[in-house]
């Protein structure tokens, strides 16, 4: 077995701190050895040109599924046949797409393009336009709008200015200019736009939406009601809009009960909106001949443009969150707003809010994301992977470099699933999670020995919503050495099973789960595991090295090895991959005492001089406490029976 050297410089994407200073007044400052970060794609605003736009889908980097997922969310009906799109439509006879077919770089994103670029099927997008903006500002989000349209999603835009001023005189006034301020917008980037100035929303609750007439304002179950609705009959002006391809731009109006066009709150507006669209689009009548030329107004996305970016983490020192389960995380995001944010980030909260109510609405696949205006191309990146800029389950240390969060990262919202953390076995109901283990597996469970084995071993198990997702973890016994019979038995972290059934793959189930695993095994007892779902230990513990193993040929494995701390090849054809994630909180104690010069090795940090200037030289890849664990490991992993019946 090779390891790599005891002494190594570890870069910032592998480990144990940022950054360091020495008190040393002569040596400078020292820093990791990592390279110099380059223009972050998310900061980087359209600039006009068709090649930005194809750029932009590339960028994306959809996997296969990604592809096949965006391409199924715009096939038209069965009842319809679809059509071949015409050669002036078809990407390959642009010339800035010729330009980049001669790049063998891109030469292979070409045929992706061309799946993705105007299909006959429609969606469309509720968009909430959170000014002010300057013209520059507008310009590049109206471009991102305009690019959405070309791969099927037609906005639907509500417009709202963070610094108009309650009860002013010019109320009306001022939301109708803003209106065609953005209509202006829109038509100078070739796009057909229509100011929808009609109220075509009703002050007051929905009489006949039960689930709001329940609640009021912001219940205990958080669960906000919204001050309007809207009716299917309300909708004629957006449907004829879409229907002639033209984005619908409507101000923030609704009609009161007197009959008068008030201004209200972009929230409110969208909120009354959404249900009556999902109503709409289901209903519609897809078997006229007229109805291939119809947008299907269930919306596919809610898309928040504002300022702000995306809901700032206490757990990522004010950055934004990644990616959000409501049904667990909501509650939990509004306890630990901290108070600086609601000067920072005003209305944070409110379009968090927002995202819950409309999504409980729209279909399961659907997402929410709020974005900086300074990130237009993540819009693109969304809709075609409906993921997260960077996975919230990846290892905090890697989000640095190209991967790095910013302010203006956005946060993806997901209606998700519950969270649970179970620690008997008999509360598991065995015969769901057989059944989640053997549909996502794809192989049948020896069900009495696996369970006997189970009963005797488990840690615990997480389980996502009805049994659509779960995991297992068990304590295994560490043999101690014939020597030392009085020794205190020792047992290791092994995730045994992480499952989730095939018709939740790529809706975030699998980054919920991961990061619920965290916070219960390696990344315990820091301040990232403060997540208070149902059983879980809200961060209170010490963390503990988590091991699993998987087979070499298993596609899962290059996302095990983005995730995991290391890995080692076993077997006499390496047929398996051992994987660990060390504890962290272990990792944060060693990195402390090389800052301070406390190290049981080493005296002072070492400082090696090079051409980018001074780094300091990292701590061993193996230090004392881990000398053999992975031969122990190998070895008590190798003696765990298959859970499979054999074929």
């Amino acid at each position: 077995m090779l390891l790599p050297p005891k002494r190594a410089i570890i870069p910032v994407t592998q480990g144990r701190w940022n950054s360091i200073t020495l008190a040393s007044s002569h040596a400078g400052p020292v820093r990791t050895l990592k390279a110099s970060s380059s223009l972050d794609a998310e900061e980087i605003e359209f600039n006009g040109d068709e090649r930005d736009f194809i750029l932009s889908i590339l960028r994306a980097k959809p996997s296969i599924r990604d592809t096949k997922s965006y391409l199924a969310s715009f096939n038209p009906p069965k009842s319809i046949p679809t059509t071949t799109p015409t050669p002036a439509t078809a990407v390959s006879k642009d010339d800035s797409l010729s330009q980049l077919q001669n790049n063998p770089n891109l030469a292979a994103g070409v045929s992706l393009i061309n799946e993705l670029i105007d299909p006959v099927h429609r969606r469309t997008a509720l968009v909430k336009l959170q000014g002010p903006f300057t013209d520059r500002q507008l310009e590049s989000v109206a471009r991102g709008m305009v690019y959405l349209e070309k791969l099927g999603l037609v906005s639907v835009v509500v417009v709202e200015n963070d610094e108009w001023e309650p009860g002013s005189e010019m109320e009306r006034e001022e939301a109708v200019e803003d209106a065609m301020r953005v209509v202006a917008a829109l038509e100078a980037q070739g796009a057909r736009a229509r100011p929808v100035l009609d109220t075509i929303v009703r002050l007051g609750p929905n009489p006949n939406d039960e689930r709001l007439c329940e609640a009021s304002g912001n219940d205990s179950s958080g669960v906000w009601t919204p001050e309007a609705h809207s009716l299917a009959e309300d909708l004629t002006h957006i449907r004829s809009a879409l229907q002639a391809s033209e984005i619908p731009v409507l101000p923030a109006l609704a009609l009161d009960s007197f009959c008068r066009s008030v201004r209200i709150s972009a929230n409110d507006v969208i909120a009354a909106l959404t249900p009556t669209m999902v109503e709409v689009g289901t209903t519609l009548d897809t078997s006229s001949p007229s109805a291939k030329k119809t947008v299907d107004m269930t919306p596919l996305r809610l898309m928040i443009v504002n300022r702000e970016g995306g809901v700032p983490s206490y757990a990522r020192s004010g950055l934004p969150h990644l990616l959000v389960n409501l049904s667990s995380e909501y509650e939990h995001i509004w306890d630990t707003f901290l108070p600086q944010w609601r000067s920072s980030h005003p209305t944070a909260l409110g379009n968090l809010a927002l995202a819950r109510t409309c999504l409980s609405y729209m279909p399961p696949t659907s997402s929410a994301v709020m974005v900086s205006h300074r990130s237009p191309s993540s819009l693109i990146a969304n809709l075609i992977t409906n993921k997260p800029a960077q996975s919230s389950s990846l290892p905090h240390a890697l989000l640095s470099g190209a991967k790095k969060l910013t302010r203006d990262t956005p946060t993806l919202f997901r209606y998700g699933l519950p969270i649970r953390v179970i620690r008997k076995a008999e509360e598991i109901d065995k015969k769901k999670m057989t059944a989640l283990l053997e549909q996502s597996f794809v192989k049948t469970l020896d069900y009495d020995a696996f369970w006997k084995r189970v009963d005797n071993t488990l840690d615990f198990a997480i389980i996502a919503g009805d049994y659509k997702g779960g995991a297992i973890v068990t304590r295994e016994a560490i043999p101690s050495l014939p020597s030392n019979t009085s020794e205190t038995p020792r047992t290791m972290a092994y995730l045994d099973k992480f499952a989730v059934l095939p018709s939740h793959q790529g809706d975030g189930t699998v980054d919920f789960l991961w990061v619920a695993l965290h916070d219960e095994s390696y990344g315990l007892g820091t301040q990232f595991a403060r997540n208070f779902i149902e059983g879980s230990m809200q961060g209170l513990g010490r963390g503990e090295d988590l091991v699993w193993r998987s087979r070499g040929d298993n596609p899962v494995n290059k996302w095990y090895y983005e995730r995991s701390s290391g890995h080692l090849k076993m077997g006499e054809k390496g047929e398996w991959v051992l994987f660990w994630c060390d504890a962290e909180d272990r990792l944060k104690a060693m990195e402390n005492a090389i800052r301070s010069g406390n190290d049981a090795s080493e005296s002072l940090p070492e400082v090696i001089r090079t051409k980018k200037g001074p780094v300091i030289r990292g701590p061993g890849f193996v230090v004392a406490e881990e000398q053999g664990r992975l031969d122990k490991w190998a070895r008590i992993v190798n003696k765990i029976p298959s859970s499979w019946v054999n074929k």
